[in-house]
C-alpha cells in the first residue's frame, strides 16, 4: 500500500479529482499535470475507447475515467515512470475512490494498453 504522503501519490489524487470535476464542468482548478492530460484528452479517450471497446467513454464511471486518463496519460505521453508502477498506482486510485469493480477493471484496461502500445520494458 502507498504511504498517504507519497508526494507522488498526493499529486496523483489531486490530479484525479481535478479530472473528475472536469468531466461535469470544463472550467475547473487543474494543476499542471492536469493541463497536459486536457490537452491530449482526445487522444486519451481514443486509447481508452481501444482499450475497453465494450465501455463508451460515456458509459465509464466518471472517477474511473479519470484515473484512466491520468494512467493512460502517465503510459503514453508522461513515460515517467516504469509501466507497473503507474498500474499500481491507479490500481490504489481505484481501491481508494472506485467501486467495487473499479480495481480490476482499470488493471485490465491498462493492461491492455501497455500491450497495445508496446509499453513493455
Amino acid at each position: 500500500m502507498k504511504k498517504k504522503s507519497d508526494p507522488r501519490h498526493i499529486a496523483r489524487r489531486k490530479t484525479v479529482v481535478h479530472l473528475f470535476e472536469w468531466s461535469f464542468r470544463k472550467e475547473t482548478k487543474a494543476n499542471g499535470l492536469t493541463k497536459k492530460i486536457l490537452k491530449n484528452i482526445e487522444k486519451i479517450d481514443k486509447i481508452i475507447e481501444k482499450s475497453a471497446p465494450a465501455w463508451p467513454i460515456e458509459q465509464i464511471a466518471k472517477v474511473d475515467l479519470a484515473i484512466l486518463r491520468l494512467a493512460v496519460f502517465e503510459l503514453v505521453f508522461g513515460k515517467t515512470a516504469p509501466y507497473k508502477v503507474v498500474i499500481d498506482e491507479a490500481v490504489e486510485l481505484a481501491k481508494e475512490f472506485g467501486g467495487e469493480t473499479s480495481p480490476g477493471f482499470i488493471n485490465g484496461v491498462l493492461g491492455t494498453v501497455v500491450k497495445s502500445q508496446a509499453l513493455k520494458s
